[in-house]
């Protein structure tokens, strides 16, 4: 497998990754705003779910306004997480359990339909039962997808700043639903909003399809019964029997359908009068009259005897009993006319009970809230000569103007503001790894080392062969680097003799995880110190293929190392499956924090890491300089995530995997590679001496 497939699969997922994550944030986002700007219709949604499931009597309409309030800031906040991908694991896993939660739910209300319309977007945009499940299969599948690698979402604003978008998103989204809780609905979906004409909605267009139905005939001849539609109607001979009609097709259903005025007092369907008045008329729209907001009576009543003085006609839209009426009557002293009107469409006119519409020649000119009713002083004048008398000037264009000179622009300046930073910081990183920074400031940066793992080659007189040729070599021409070789157990009591450790350092292959005892073939790290070694290789994978070391059993060997004065050069890596599926950055941090982050800052002080790709160990196979980099920088920031900058800064990190002389200078060129642990290459002087001059280029 060459590199650049690998590359370019990792881009092509990465891509993937990004592109579920902008969807499903846009998604999450439209859904929690559309529902946070009509809270109360999102109430009415929940309490017809609760109505299906036959619980609405259990539930107070406090607890559904309040539901209606988290469910929107829940999801906005879930969506805003996802574009700046902030919290990327905790997100992309909450996300995958809501969907989980949700897509059976809307199964279950495509079958049983219960309801037409799951309320998803409010009155934004209307989906079917079925288009909403497969909108939410279609969610979960990208949950899914982002579940598995939430690492690949590209950050778009730095964690130091993931604080200030989560509290200003926060208390935007929860001043957007207070703000129409207390007033009314911002942007207005309703086929009742400011402008609508509603007789022109009640209208049904020429040539629209037409309610279908069927009737089926039950006859009866000599004893025997049967059915027959129009097209087979039996002859005289068949006695009727019954009749059956059903809707075989709803046909078009206009936009405004269910509105209607019929007077108290005596029954009259006022509809058509009130719709046809060429002048103003004032409508006080109460959907439940025993619920409503007796603070603002004074003004109602004002309003009343103000349309009284011009001539305006006033009438009371309720769908409450005669009692409550009466009851109203009693409190307020209301000597308007009381009409009767649907609630649910009542409660779709406006979101505010009582509310107050102004209606002329069928359009609506204005709507008031119960909290914004209009006073004495803007109704000294007829509405003819008054800004009331006329549509708001705020257009649909400057509202989402509003939005976004509040919301986006903000976010979208600090996102520019982090992003140049970051690019200046990056800039700064670049300089500094200028080669004359390198000279000028070589005693501060951290230790170089090539390091040789003999493995299991050499005879000890071969072995004893080699060391002398590395020690006169190194000793005669001074490397620029920290040389260590590690051997097999038998050469390093006789090798210890003849090294001078102040140009090539010592070390053993691997130690126990016990001290000492019945263990038998073991050697214990004690026994290392004490031929004179100072390093010892811990976790190579040859060891935790092959011979099964855990995480468990190495955090006890580097815990002896440590203890018995030995540096541990600790190895982690990932195999070719995992690499192709991505997943080398989790591989590498679990293996780190499975044996050694369990240590001080101090006793880490004495790790060396070694970052070992399995598939490029011994294959003549080599990760390239890039690839090397990305990871060696990501481990570093593991490290410095877990310990602080100071000490992932002083982290040696070194790259094991069929590094020759050929490769090295590229590599080691790298900010963040340090050296190399090298292996078959280590078994020569001049393969090994050709590794290490590396750092002289």
């Amino acid at each position: 497998m060459t590199a650049i497939p690998m590359q370019m699969r990792a881009g092509v997922r990465i891509a993937i990754v990004n592109a579920c994550r902008l969807l499903t944030a846009a998604t999450f986002v439209l859904s929690g705003f559309v529902k946070a700007v009509d809270p109360i219709g999102t109430q009415y949604k929940i309490r017809d779910y609760l109505e299906a499931w036959q619980l609405v009597q259990y539930v107070p309409d406090f607890i559904m306004l309040a539901a209606s309030v988290a469910m929107s800031a829940a999801e906005f906040g879930i969506g805003i997480c996802l574009l700046f991908a902030m919290h990327r694991r905790a997100t992309s896993r909450l996300l995958l359990l809501v969907m989980a939660v949700f897509t059976p739910l809307t199964l279950w209300l495509a079958i049983a339909n219960p309801i037409s319309d799951c309320g998803c977007f409010g009155d934004a945009v209307k989906l079917t039962n079925w288009q909403t499940f497969w909108k939410n299969v279609a969610l979960l599948a990208m949950a899914i997808v982002l579940a598995r690698r939430p690492l690949d979402m590209v950050r778009f604003i730095s964690r130091t700043n993931q604080w200030i978008v989560l509290n200003y998103s926060a208390l935007f989204i929860l001043a957007v639903s207070g703000y129409s809780l207390y007033d009314l609905p911002q942007f207005d979906f309703r086929p009742y909003h400011v402008g609508a004409d509603i007789r022109r909605g009640m209208e049904i267009p020429p040539g629209a399809p037409q309610p279908q139905f069927e009737t089926t005939f039950i006859m009866e001849k000599a004893g025997e019964r049967r059915e027959f539609t129009l097209d087979n109607y039996p002859d005289s001979t068949w006695t009727f029997i019954d009749s059956k009609t059903v809707q075989t097709a709803e046909g078009y259903v206009p936009p405004i359908h269910d509105f209607s005025i019929t007077r108290r007092d005596d029954g009259e369907d006022i509809t058509e009068q009130v719709l046809a008045y060429r002048g103003y008329t004032f409508l006080l729209i109460a959907p439940h009259l025993e619920q409503a907001d007796d603070s603002n009576l004074d003004l109602i009543n004002q309003i009343y005897e103000y349309a009284l003085d011009n001539g305006y006609p006033f009438y009371c839209l309720t769908a409450s009993t005669e009692s409550a009426v009466a009851r109203w009557r009693d409190i307020t002293g209301a000597e308007y006319p009381f009409c009767s009107t649907d609630a649910t469409t009542l409660e779709t006119i406006i979101r505010s009970n009582p509310g107050l519409l102004l209606i002329k020649a069928g359009k609506v000119v204005r709507k008031w809230s119960s909290n914004r009713l209009p006073d004495e002083y803007q109704l000294a004048a007829p509405l003819e000569r008054t800004a009331l008398g006329r549509q708001p000037q705020e257009t649909t264009a400057q509202k989402v103007l509003s939005i976004i000179v509040w919301f986006v622009l903000p976010l979208l300046l600090l996102t520019l503001a982090d992003r140049l930073w970051a690019w200046s910081r990056f800039v700064r990183k670049k300089e500094k790894q200028t080669k004359i920074y390198k000279l000028l400031n070589r005693k501060k940066m951290r230790k170089k080392i090539v390091a040789g793992n003999w493995k299991m080659n050499m005879s000890l007189q071969d072995g004893i062969a080699l060391a002398k040729e590395l020690n006169e070599t190194l000793t005669a021409d001074k490397p620029e680097c920290g040389v260590i070789i590690c051997t097999p157990f038998i050469h390093l009591a006789s090798i210890a003799q003849l090294l001078d450790q102040s140009v090539i350092g010592l070390g053993a292959e691997n130690c126990a995880d016990k001290e000492k005892g019945a263990f038998t073939g073991e050697v214990s790290a004690e026994m290392v110190k004490s031929t004179g070694a100072q390093y010892v290789i811990l976790g190579h994978s040859e060891r935790r293929g092959y011979y099964g070391e855990t995480p468990e059993i190495l955090k006890e060997k580097v815990l002896l190392a440590l203890k018995n004065g030995l540096k541990v050069i600790f190895c982690i890596g990932e195999s070719l499956e995992e690499r192709e599926q991505g997943k080398q950055n989790e591989v590498v941090k679990a293996e780190l924090e499975g044996s050694v982050f369990n240590l001080s800052a101090d006793e880490f002080k004495n790790i060396i890491i070694a970052y070992e790709p399995i598939w490029a160990i011994g294959t003549g196979k080599t990760a390239t300089a890039e690839q090397a980099e990305e990871i060696h920088a990501y481990i570093r920031s593991v490290v410095a995530e877990h310990y602080g900058e100071a000490v992932a800064d002083e982290t040696t990190i070194l790259y094991g995997g069929s590094c020759k002389a050929s490769n090295a200078p590229e590599l080691f060129a790298k900010p963040d590679i340090d050296g190399g642990l090298i292996g078959g290459a280590s078994l020569k002087a001049a393969d090994f001496k050709g590794i290490i001059d590396a750092w002289k280029k």
